[in-house]
């Protein structure tokens, strides 16, 4: 029951978040993007990486507890989004990681996402990427 009202009212806020940001594009068909737009993305990401097929970034955070607090901010951007990133935790690190597997490689729609999550990481990160 408790996980439950937690889970509706994240999901009530980030779309508070989202909506008023007006960061997510309509239902356009997801297409790949070229290594051109990838470079020319990545410039409005500092701290991200690309291997060309993903890209990805590592929080740091004070402790445990606070990153396990991030990684559960970010599951109602992504399911609003219906976009869900990799997500690895190690103690007080996560790295997310972001591909579109329908296309085999990277979209707007990464980052976009990525973007989002940025935001919620300056929120509580203490240093990020």
């Amino acid at each position: 029951m408790i996980w439950q009202s937690a889970t509706s009212s994240l999901l009530a806020i980030a779309t508070t978040f989202i909506l008023s940001s007006n960061t997510w594009a309509t239902e356009a068909p997801l297409h790949r993007l070229t290594q051109t737009e990838v470079t020319e993305q990545m410039q409005q990401l500092p701290g991200w990486t690309t291997d060309g097929q993903r890209i990805y970034c590592t929080y740091e955070f004070e402790n445990f507890v606070e990153a396990i607090a991030f990684v559960d901010r970010l599951v109602a951007p992504a399911e609003l989004a219906g976009h869900h990133p990799d997500i690895a935790i190690a103690y007080n690190k996560v790295t997310v990681s972001l591909t579109t597997h329908d296309v085999g490689g990277l979209t707007e729609q990464d980052f976009t996402l990525a973007r989002q999550i940025d935001r919620l990481a300056d929120e509580e990160c203490q240093a990020a990427c």
